[in-house]
This record gives structure tokens, sequence and C-alpha cells, in this order.
């Protein structure tokens, strides 16, 4: 590889590490405007595994607002990101796949708004579509395959030895 390939590989590693990032701040501040444009205009998303719906980014973005309208905070903490280029009409790096792990912490919101415990915690993988545009790097697709979730209730109590 020349220095100026290497180069722009590198760049297009941070652009799409920061499209997952803006992606993460999005559903977490709630800002289903900035959600939508980080989509090319077929981008589809898939939050099934998570009890979520499967459809196009308005869809989704409509069920995110409504359903995440429940909690008071959120945080995604995305992390070990792989990011794979591919192709597509014979140009190297066209496309990108990124999996990437996640921890999700959420508080529940009170009657007045606030927060209020107790905590919902669930993590998992996500699979991240990216296509190269005139406009930048966009998702295409983000898939959602939750592994596990922490709900509130009592804890069992300890194993007395």
């Amino acid at each position: 590889m020349t220095q100026r390939v290497e180069l722009a590989t590198v760049m297009d590693r941070l652009a799409v590490d920061g499209v997952v990032t803006d992606y993460a701040v999005a559903v977490d501040d709630g800002d289903w405007t900035a959600y939508r444009e980080l989509f090319t205009a077929d981008g589809r998303a898939d939050y099934r595994s998570a009890g979520g719906i499967e459809g196009d980014v308005g869809q989704v973005a409509g069920w995110l607002a409504e359903s995440l309208g429940l909690f008071a905070m959120r945080q995604h903490l995305i992390v070990n990101r792989r990011v794979r280029f591919g192709l597509l009409e014979r140009d190297t790096g066209d496309t990108a796949r990124v999996q990437a792990d996640y921890l999700n912490p959420m508080r529940f919101a009170g009657g007045d708004g606030d927060s209020t415990a107790p905590d919902l915690v669930c993590g998992g993988r996500y699979s991240f579509g990216l296509l190269r545009t005139a406009d930048g790097w966009r998702l295409r697709e983000v898939v959602v395959q939750e592994k596990w979730r922490r709900l509130p209730g009592p804890r069992p109590a300890p194993v007395a030895g």
C-alpha cells in the first residue's frame, strides 16, 4: 500500500467511527432528526432482538422516540469496534461493516420527569452497514442483537455459608 492509500484508509476509519459515535449520541439525546440524517434514504434498522421493530429509518425513529421516552437517562457505550471495508462497483472502500459490542444503562423517568431508580441495563452487539455517499459515510443498516438484560426487581438473597 502506498502512504496515500494508507492515509485514506485511516481517514475512512475515523469517519466511520464518527458515524457510530453520532448514532449513539443521537439515540441517547433523543435527537431523532440527527438520527435520521445518519442514514441513507433507503436505510433500515432492526431492533427486534431487543423487543422492538424492524423498518425504515422513519418508522424506527418514531418507535424509538416513543419507547425510549420511558427513560430520563440513557447512555450507549459502544466498544470493541471492528471495521471492515468492502467493494461497491469495483471501488475499494465504498462500503463498511462495523461489528461493535454495547452496554446500555438507562434510568426510568419519574412522574415529574426526573430520574429515579431502579436501573435497566442491557448489552449486546451491533452490526452496522455503511455506504460512502456524496455527503460522506451514512448508515444503510443497523441490526441490534441484544444478548442480555438486567431488569429492575428484587435481587435474590445471598446464600448463607
